[in-house]
């Protein structure tokens, strides 16, 4: 065990415990829980937990303090130092330590100070931010001492912010304040910033005080640079969000020309995927739910794939070299599809679980990252290389290439061009389901979900470059984050209508795109 500091060696735990007994004030119980506190001894964490949470009484007969737990009309005692059973007693013969909303708020801020010694490391990060937050110039004996004895590089920096905020809030010299100050502007987070601008404001020191205004422009020139990163975040995270509903319509329009605004309900049925495997998996074996995605994923590009496949066989092909009249009729489509599943599944959202491992968040330096996002920006960028692969490295994407670049020449050559236009149309349609169980756990699954990102994919696909997939990647993290940077300044809706607009610009420069397709077919 620890060798207690010097400041808490002369504190005995049992005396200062055995104070609270007998009828007292709640002015003298706080005035204990602050010694508790100051003595550092972790050995009272147990007896204040219990005073906090109603479980501390004092006996009648010679005002001893025990723990308490009911048992029918006795209460079973045990030492609130030691933990050691002491009997039982009728519950008329002792009396609960009064107790209310400030002691339980002065508790849990002494239940943080005396971790600041535990022998986890995490314990102590916990307990040092916590006294940070206090600024209790009461602790800076108990935090020197902590620091003195602390191994932890991490825990270490967080004692001495600790330290720092409790000084500002001292009436130490104005010299140990500005030094104070430098330390939190290392720190660098909103909330040391907050203490900075209250200290500023409140000294009489015009050398603290401009030390105080240094360390303040030092930590906003911090802050703005997460906010920035935190906005390149954004707009990477709805840039793989526009690339996974992009990348099968650049498939299917670059390859084949086609216009299809079903593409959106592709993406729908892939969610709808998702939910009903999900509900079949939370009837019939919950253990899977973990594995939910995983298995609605090969499902997904199966019924979007198939759906494809029949509106190509069905209706597509009969319209080749006729733009106009595809984007009717798959508009047409786009509306029955929205309807059908309207039918079976209702108008409303359905909800759609997120397992474990894409649940909750974590930080980087001041920026916050969620775990979904996260996952979902790596998703797309395995959905792109594997769809790199297969037209780099397959005989499927090899002829689809070959049709790409001169439709005559390749059927000349022996392939079967309808049987290619069947299958990329089915791969486009198969990869915006796949798109789908993503979107499912960022967005609302409903009838209308492929409605709001069909014009956004489109508009990734016209500025990358018609038919090419690193076109396709660039356009949607530019897109993604040129969204993302001008939201703040003109708003959601008026930053899509600019992105718009300068697409428009950009596309009387560059018609095809930023990376444009070559070959005679493509040339003619």
């Amino acid at each position: 065990m620890a060798a207690q500091p010097a400041w808490a060696q002369d504190a005995d735990p049992a005396t200062i415990v055995q104070k609270l007994g007998g009828k007292q004030s709640f002015g003298k119980t706080e005035a204990v829980i602050a010694e508790a506190a100051a003595s550092g001894d972790a050995a009272l964490a147990p007896a204040l937990k219990a005073l906090r949470d109603g479980d501390l009484y004092w006996r009648k007969s010679d005002e001893a303090v025990f723990v308490g737990a009911a048992r029918g009309d006795e209460l079973v005692l045990t030492d609130p130092v030691t933990g050691e059973a002491a009997g039982t007693v009728a519950k008329a013969d002792v009396t609960k330590v009064r107790i209310k909303n400030s002691i339980r708020n002065a508790v849990t801020a002494a239940l943080g100070t005396l971790t600041l010694r535990a022998a986890d490391p995490a314990q102590r990060m916990r307990a040092a931010s916590t006294v940070f937050s206090d600024a209790d110039p009461e602790m800076i004996a108990p935090l020197e001492a902590a620091i003195a004895a602390e191994t932890d590089a991490g825990v270490l920096a967080r004692l001495e912010e600790a330290r720092a905020a409790a000084i500002l809030a001292s009436d130490r010299p104005a010299v140990e304040k500005a030094e104070a100050a430098k330390v939190l502007q290392s720190r660098g987070d909103r909330e040391a910033l907050n203490m900075l601008r209250t200290f500023a404001d409140a000294t009489d020191d015009p050398v603290a005080r401009e030390v105080a205004r240094e360390s303040i422009a030092g930590i906003e020139a911090n802050i703005a640079f997460w906010n920035q990163m935190q906005n390149v975040w954004y707009g990477l995270s709805l840039g793989s969000v526009l690339l996974l509903a992009a990348i099968g319509l650049a498939i299917t329009f670059g390859v084949m020309g086609v216009i299809n605004m079903a593409h959106g309900e592709m993406v729908m049925l892939g969610a709808y995927t998702t939910f009903v495997v999900q509900e079949a998996i939370r009837g019939s074996a919950p253990w899977l739910f973990p594995w939910s995605l995983t298995i609605a994923l090969p499902l997904a590009f199966l019924v979007s794939g198939f759906a494809g496949l029949v509106m190509e066989r069905g209706l597509i092909r009969f319209l080749y070299g006729r733009p106009l009249e595809t984007l009717l009729a798959t508009f047409g489509v786009s509306l029955i599809l929205q309807q059908a599943v309207r039918t079976v599944f209702g108008p409303t959202n359905r909800e759609v679980g997120n397992p474990d491992w894409m649940s909750g968040a974590f930080d980087v330096g001041l920026m916050s990252v969620t775990w979904n996002r996260l996952w979902i920006i790596v998703f797309a960028l395995v959905v792109f290389l594997a769809l790199l692969a297969v037209l780099n490295r397959t005989p499927l994407g090899l002829q689809m290439r070959a049709v790409t670049q001169n439709r005559k020449m390749a059927s000349a050559m022996g392939i079967r061009t309808p049987w290619v236009d069947a299958m990329t149309f089915a791969l486009g349609s198969g990869i915006a389901g796949v798109a789908g169980v993503a979107l499912s756990q960022i967005d609302n699954v409903s009838p209308s979900l492929g409605q709001g990102y069909i014009i956004d994919s489109f508009m990734v696909v016209v500025f990358g470059g018609v038919g090419n997939l690193w076109g396709t990647l660039v356009g949607a993290m530019s897109l993604g984050v040129l969204n993302k940077f001008l939201e703040p300044y003109a708003g959601a809706v008026l930053g899509k209508i600019i992105v718009l607009v300068l697409i428009i610009l950009f596309i009387q420069k560059r018609p095809r795109g930023l990376f444009a397709q070559k070959g005679r077919f493509v040339d003619a």
